[in-house]
């Protein structure tokens, strides 16, 4: 019986360390995702400016640099590509959002029953 008073009163101290572990992983894992949606983004800028100069490339081996119709053609592919970042960012912080909001709803459970319990 006093092993398992002695046991129960270790686990309930080192809860405290263990909560704080959790949050700790929590933050890294926020912290990691922040740097992965960062090297995203450069390697998407870096990916779209190889296809800008690809087109620019086509149009000037075409001999249709300077024409309205390939200036146009740039510029559209320019827009698209700046939409395409931006939904990918709005989409990067919605997740990362319901990913926070679900570690709180998580955290404030996990409190509300330890509260239930004792």
């Amino acid at each position: 019986m006093k092993k398992t008073i002695i046991a129960l009163s270790a686990v309930l101290l080192a809860s405290p360390v263990f909560a704080a572990t959790t949050h700790a992983t929590d933050d890294t894992v926020a912290a990691a995702a922040a740097n992965a949606n960062d090297a995203k983004q450069k390697l998407h800028e870096e990916q779209n400016k190889g296809e800008e100069l690809k087109l620019k490339k086509q149009h000037a081996a075409e001999g249709k640099s300077d024409s309205f119709s390939s200036k146009v053609s740039e510029d559209s592919q320019k827009a698209w590509h700046k939409t395409k970042e931006g939904t990918e960012k709005g989409w990067d912080a919605t997740k990362e959002g319901a990913e926070k909001g679900w570690n709180k709803t998580k955290d404030g459970a996990a409190e509300l029953e330890k509260k239930v319990t004792e």
